[in-house]
């Protein structure tokens, strides 16, 4: 009797913690409204694609593009946000649709006045193909998956230098932002991770926090996004905020599991600030939350978020 009534606590109880694990996931997403032009909102400009030919970055070429609020006025310094994938970023009948997101909540109130800077990876090429479309360019791995310096140097040595020629930026870090998905995501958290001085707000979803970058062979060794979490635990902390998505159906593949990689950064993160709490460490805590869905490996859930995610990072909280 004791043991059947154990077995039947022990369906019940796996039963609620499973049930409370799903509950954690979110699922039927869709576009919202901050996805679609909205009546009386002010329309700002997407001006590109430019060619740029990065000096860090010598024999490629990338696509970019800038997006300019009706709000802007050279007189203020604006917000700036940098977002990898330029060209499904930018995708007006695509899952991301930034600029229009970035219109709807600057027109609310819920973003600052914020130039949009839309990057293509490079592409080993003179000029950049007009057949890739929505696909990645030939240099992508090289440029968002290494933990190196080269991609923060082209962003903040060369493209931010070239957009405050033209427009007033602001020089707070605190109102820098830089975001992407899969791959680019890691490369937006790189930037800031290295460089907290230049940007601190990452908008992150499905990230490819693997070892897609691990060169084990090399000397010295190239670390790999695996190797974020360690470094979390163990170097100081960034003045960060960040903004995590993924899905419970992205990959599993030889690089890594995804979704798991994710909750790792995530519990990185937790405990980075719970032991600097404990030893009543002086200095910055990581800001960050987290969004699980059920989705898979694509911009789908990426994009449906992403209104949530852009307002959390330049609120203030």
């Amino acid at each position: 009797m004791k043991r059947h009534f154990l077995l039947l606590c022990l369906l019940v109880f796996g039963f609620e913690i499973a049930l409370i694990a799903q509950n954690e996931i979110r699922t039927n997403l869709s576009l919202t409204p901050d996805h679609y032009p909205k009546e009386g909102v002010p329309k700002g400009e997407l001006k590109g694609p430019f060619e740029f030919h990065s000096k860090v970055f010598a024999g490629t070429v990338r696509r970019y593009w800038i997006y300019v609020p009706a709000q802007y006025k050279a007189a203020s310094p604006a917000a700036l946000l940098v977002f990898q994938d330029g060209q499904r970023a930018t995708n007006p009948e695509g899952s991301l649709r930034v600029p229009q997101v970035m219109e709807n909540l600057m027109a609310s109130g819920e973003m600052p006045v914020t130039i949009g800077l839309f990057i293509t990876p490079g592409n080993t090429s003179e000029h950049y193909p007009d057949n890739l479309g929505m696909s990645n360019p030939n240099h992508r791995a090289e440029e968002y998956d290494d933990l190196d310096d080269d991609y923060s140097q082209m962003i903040i040595g060369e493209f931010i230098p070239m957009l405050r020629k033209e427009y007033n930026i602001s020089e707070d870090p605190e109102m820098h932002a830089i975001g992407g998905t899969s791959s680019g995501a890691i490369c937006a958290f790189t930037v800031a991770w290295r460089h907290p001085e230049a940007f601190r707000k990452v908008y992150s979803a499905i990230g490819s926090y693997v070892s897609i970058g691990f060169r084990p062979n090399e000397t010295p060794i190239k670390l790999g996004g695996q190797d974020y979490p360690a470094l979390i635990r163990r170097e100081k902390i960034r003045p960060m905020k960040i903004f995590y998505q993924d899905g419970s159906n992205d990959l599993s593949n030889e690089w890594g599991n995804w979704f798991l990689a994710n909750q790792q950064m995530v519990s990185a993160m937790e405990y980075a600030n719970r032991n600097a709490d404990e030893r009543k460490m002086e200095g910055p805590r990581y800001a960050f939350t987290h969004v699980w869905t059920d989705g898979k490996h694509s911009d789908q859930h990426p994009g449906m978020v992403l209104p949530e995610g852009l307002r959390w990072i330049f609120g203030k909280k």
